[in-house]
C-alpha cells in the first residue's frame, strides 16, 4: 500500500482481532485503507494517513447486533411490566399502526445514533409494516451497516387493521424495496421480516421461504418467545414454533430466528441440524418475563448463536455491553460458572452475529482484507480497574459510555465519544416532538 492510498492509522492499542486464532496484539496498529479496508495489522505498522492515537486503548470489531427494533425507539419507556402478547396488543400494536413516515425516520435516527454511541456498528432490524423506506434513509444518512426490512402480518388476533395487509400486498413492497436498497457491495441489505407464527399465514411463510431460496435474502422472525405464545401455535398450526417453521421452509443458515426460549429438545436439534441462527435477546427475555434462553445447551449442541437488544420498549436499551453482561451471568445460576465464558460471549456479539447475517467474510473480526468497522475503547475508569482479565474485563465490567472511536467501512462516525455526523440534541428534540404527535392519536 503506498501512503497516498492510507486512509488511517489507529496507532498502538491493544487489537482484540477475534480471528479464528482469537489473537490479541498489544501494542499493535491497525492500517485503514482508502478504500475501507484493513490492509495492515501489527506491531511494527508505519503510521500512515490520519493518525487515531489508541495507546491505553482497546481495539474491537464493531458488534454485530442481530435482533433489534428501529420503528419502536419512540415508544421507550412506554410499554413496561406486560406480558408479552399483552404488551403486543394493547402498547406495541397501536403504536406502530399510528406512525408516519416523519415519525418512523425520527425512531430509526434516535435508535440509529444511540447504536453508534454503544459501538453497534452493523444490525438486523425488523420494522413495522409501513413506511420503511425511512428506515433506509435513516441508516444511509447515518452511514451504519444494516440488514432490514418491512415486517409481513397478514392475519392474527388484535392485530390492528393499519397493520394487517394482504399476502401479496406485503410481498411486492417487500421485494420493492429490495430492488430499492438491496446492494450486496454496500452497507444496506434487505431482509424478508415476517413477525412471527401468529401474525403470518402460511401461504406467506412459505412465500417468504422460497424468496429467500431463490434470492438469498436473510429471514428475520420470532420464535418461541414466551409459553402462551407456544400453546396458540400449537393450537393453531398443529406443531411448535420452530417445527413450524422448519416445516413451511423457514430454517437453515439464512433463517435468524429471534429468542428461541422455548424451544423443545426436538427443535435444538431441528436447530441443529438445519444450522438455523438464534438471536439471543437477555434483556428483553427478562423484562417481559419470558424466561431464559437455553443458550449452553444450544452451544453444546453446535447451534449458531448471536446476540440482540430487541426493541427499546422491552429492554429498554439497545446496548450491546448490557446484553454480554447478561448473556453471560443468566445461565451460571443453572450450569455453572464457566457455563458461558466471557471470551465466547464476546465472539456471540461480534462474529457470531457477522456469521448469521452471511457477512462474516467482511466484518466481525480485525483482519487483513476485511471492512474497517471498528470501536476503540478507553479501559481507564474507575469500574474496570484493575484490568485483570481482558475478554473479562470487556464483558463484566465494560460501560457503553466508554466507546471512544467508531468506524463503520473506513470512516469515522463516533470520535472522542460524540457522533460526527448528527448533532443528538436535534436527534433527541426531533423524537420528542414525533412522540408528542403519535400520542395525539393513539
Amino acid at each position: 500500500m503506498t501512503v497516498a492510498e492510507a486512509l488511517l492509522t489507529i496507532h498502538g492499542g491493544t487489537v482484540v482481532t477475534m480471528n479464528a486464532r482469537r489473537e490479541v496484539l498489544a501494542p499493535a496498529s491497525v492500517l485503514v485503507g482508502d478504500d475501507g479496508a484493513i490492509s495492515e495489522i501489527g506491531a511494527k505498522v508505519a503510521t500512515k494517513g490520519r493518525v487515531i492515537d489508541a495507546r491505553g486503548k482497546i481495539v474491537l470489531p464493531g458488534f454485530v447486533q442481530t435482533h433489534v427494533h428501529l420503528c419502536q425507539t419512540l415508544y421507550r419507556n412506554r410499554a413496561d411490566d406486560l406480558a408479552l402478547l399483552d404488551w403486543l396488543k394493547t402498547r406495541i400494536w397501536p403504536y406502530e399502526a399510528a406512525l408516519d413516515e416523519k415519525a418512523l425516520r425520527a425512531s430509526a435516527r434516535l435508535g440509529i445514533a444511540e447504536l453508534l454511541r454503544n459501538g453497534t456498528t452493523t444490525l438486523l432490524d425488523m420494522g413495522t409494516v409501513r413506511h420503511y423506506d425511512q428506515v433506509f434513509e435513516a441508516a444511509k444518512e447515518a452511514g451504519i451497516r444494516l440488514v432490514g426490512g418491512k415486517c409481513l402480518m397478514d392475519a392474527g388476533e388484535g392485530v390492528p387493521r393499519g397493520l394487517l395487509e394482504g399476502t401479496r400486498e406485503g410481498l411486492d413492497e417487500s421485494l420493492a424495496l429490495a430492488r430499492r436498497w438491496d446492494r450486496k457491495t454496500s452497507l444496506l441489505r434487505y431482509a424478508l421480516t415476517p413477525r412471527f407464527v401468529l401474525t403470518s399465514s402460511e401461504e406467506s411463510l412459505r412465500e417468504v421461504a422460497h424468496l429467500s431460496a431463490r434470492d438469498g435474502f436473510t429471514i428475520h422472525t420470532h420464535a418461541s418467545e414466551q409459553e402462551p405464545e407456544c400453546a396458540l401455535v400449537r393450537a393453531q398450526r398443529g406443531d411448535d414454533n420452530i417445527a413450524y417453521f422448519d416445516r413451511v421452509g423457514i430454517s437453515g443458515p439464512r433463517a435468524v430466528l429471534a429468542h428461541c426460549v422455548h424451544a423443545t429438545p426436538r427443535e435444538l436439534a431441528l436447530l441443529a441440524e438445519k444450522k438455523t441462527c438464534v438471536a439471543h435477546c437477555p434483556s428483553s427475555n427478562l423484562k417481559l418475563g419470558s424466561g431464559i434462553a437455553p443458550i449452553p445447551d444450544m452451544l453444546a449442541r453446535g447451534v449458531h448463536v448471536s446476540l440482540g437488544a430487541d426493541g427499546a420498549p422491552c429492554n429498554n436499551l439497545l446496548d450491546p455491553w448490557e446484553e454480554m453482561r447478561l448473556a453471560a451471568l443468566i445461565q451460571k445460576p443453572r450450569h455453572g460458572p464457566r457455563s458461558m465464558p466471557a471470551e465466547s460471549v464476546l465472539a456471540l456479539a461480534t462474529i457470531e452475529g457477522a456469521r448469521a447475517l452471511g457477512l462474516d467474510a467482511l466484518v466481525g473480526s480485525i483482519e487483513v482484507g476485511k471492512r474497517a468497522d471498528l470501536v476503540v475503547m478507553d479501559p481507564a475508569r474507575l469500574h474496570a480497574t484493575p484490568a485483570g482479565d481482558l475478554y473479562g474485563m470487556l464483558v463484566y465490567s465494560t460501560r457503553a459510555d466508554q466507546v471512544q472511536t467508531v468506524l463503520v467501512d473506513g470512516e469515522v462516525l463516533v470520535e472522542r465519544g460524540k457522533l460526527v455526523r448528527w448533532d443528538p440534541d436535534q436527534v433527541r428534540e426531533e423524537a420528542e416532538e414525533a412522540l408528542a404527535r403519535i400520542l395525539r392519536v393513539l
